[in-house]
């Protein structure tokens, strides 16, 4: 995500992701929900391209996501910080 803002000559200063996850009760115990809460930090970012970029992360670029989207629901959102 950090790669697609920078590619588009964004300001990114930083950026941290909080997870939110449940998984099965019963083995194995697999992931069945995760929530991504992406916090970018940096100078006069523009809310449609941080959108954007999450989008695109998540639906095209994340190998990892899409291993998990077979098991688990997975969702995003994220946040601006001013740098």
């Amino acid at each position: 995500m950090v790669t697609i803002l920078r590619r588009g000559r964004h300001d990114v200063r930083g950026c941290t992701v909080k997870l939110q996850a449940e998984r099965a009760p019963g083995d194995p115990k697999v992931f069945t929900r995760i929530h991504m809460h992406f916090v970018v930090t940096g100078h006069e970012l523009d809310d449609g391209a941080v959108a954007r970029a999450v989008a695109l992360s998540h639906e095209k670029y994340c190998s990892a996501t899409a291993m998990m989207v077979k098991t688990a629901a997975v969702t995003t959102s994220y946040e601006l910080v001013a740098a």
